[in-house]
């Protein structure tokens, strides 16, 4: 039997073929489906962007922790610590290296001042205002704390941070209503009030955040006068005024969050506090004050005082009942035995 022929169908015919299948009410319905398309697309996606990161706050705050009440600013001292030095009277056998032992608990007095160095003896009769080679019973000096510390509280007008910045990639959703401060966790500058017409320069390094507004504490090194060739000298000049000092902090605290990471007053050097068991502190009596730190002093509120804070078997600093401890008196410009 002879073959059957089958002819191929042509594109034009096979495109006929397929509108015939397709209902005509279809063919008319594409066209007022994409009309109306379009626009419900353009008003979803407005929409979902409004409502997405609303919804993300809405259950960000719902999950997180109530906002607690602001806490009030303690109120500034009335009085600000006031670097300064005490007497002595000399005893028979005394000598400089075994006064500042003994009187200042200086452990490495006969380091830091050496005959080795003539430069350092120098600057040390300089202070006590008499020839350590030439000392006398009953001749009266003037002794100042080595590497002393302040306490201080006051509100940040400005952070700086210490390293720029890193850059951070940009979130997909915006999170409002979050003010997060600086990360000072390589270091920060602060620009703090300690009393209306007082300023102070901080610097810090922190994992608590801060930002202008935030009430800080801290116990910082008291800058030491500045002698050539005495990199080591232990001494500030009472005569500078706290206004405009910028100092080194530690045991750090923002508003009612203690830093228990940051550094240790023992960390900041130079100072001799590990070997000396301790450190000198000047603060202020009364809670604007020394009363932060939990010391309390029979002694009127707003008194300039030099303590001796002993360092515990955990490292801090504490006030000890029996601690030295001096006030400033206002008509000498001298400190005094208080307790």
């Amino acid at each position: 039997m002879a073959g059957r022929v089958y002819r191929r169908s042509t594109p034009t015919q096979n495109l006929r073929i397929v509108i015939r299948a397709i209902p005509w009410r279809l063919l008319l319905l594409i066209p007022v489906l994409l009309l109306l398309a379009f626009p419900a697309f353009l008003f979803g996606t407005g929409a979902g962007q409004r409502l997405l990161p609303a919804l993300t706050s809405y259950f960000y705050n719902l999950s997180s922790p109530a906002t607690p009440t602001p806490t009030p600013y303690p109120a500034f001292p009335t009085d600000l610590p006031q670097p300064g030095s005490l007497l002595y009277t000399v005893q028979v056998g005394d000598s400089c290296d075994e006064i500042l032992t003994t009187q200042m608990r200086m452990a490495d007095a006969g380091q830091i001042f050496s005959d080795v160095v003539p430069a350092t003896v120098k600057a040390l009769e300089g202070v006590i205002g008499q020839d350590c080679h030439a000392l006398q019973p009953g001749m009266v000096i003037t002794l100042s704390p080595q590497y002393p510390l302040v306490a201080l509280g006051g509100i940040v007008l400005k952070v700086e941070p210490s390293a720029p910045p890193q850059p951070l990639p940009t979130p997909l959703i915006n999170v409002a209503g979050q003010q997060l401060g600086v990360d000072c966790s390589n270091g920060c500058t602060l620009a703090v009030r300690v009393a209306p017409k007082v300023q102070v320069t901080l610097t810090v390094q922190t994992t608590l955040s801060v930002r202008a507004g935030s009430w800080v504490w801290a116990q910082a090194m008291l800058p030491r006068k500045v002698i050539a060739g005495f990199d080591a000298y232990p001494y500030v000049d009472p005569a500078t005024p706290l206004n405009g000092m910028t100092m080194h902090a530690c045991d750090f605290q923002v508003n009612n969050i203690h830093d228990d990471n940051s550094l240790s007053c023992s960390q900041l050097l130079p100072n001799t506090i590990i070997d000396d068991g301790g450190s000198w502190l000047f603060g202020v009596s009364g809670d604007g004050s020394l009363g932060h730190w939990h010391i309390s002093l029979p002694l009127p509120t707003g008194t300039p005082v030099l303590l001796w804070l002993s360092l515990d078997n955990n490292g801090n600093l504490v006030y000890h009942k029996g601690n030295p401890a001096y006030r400033y008196d206002e008509q000498t410009h001298v400190y005094v035995r208080a307790l």
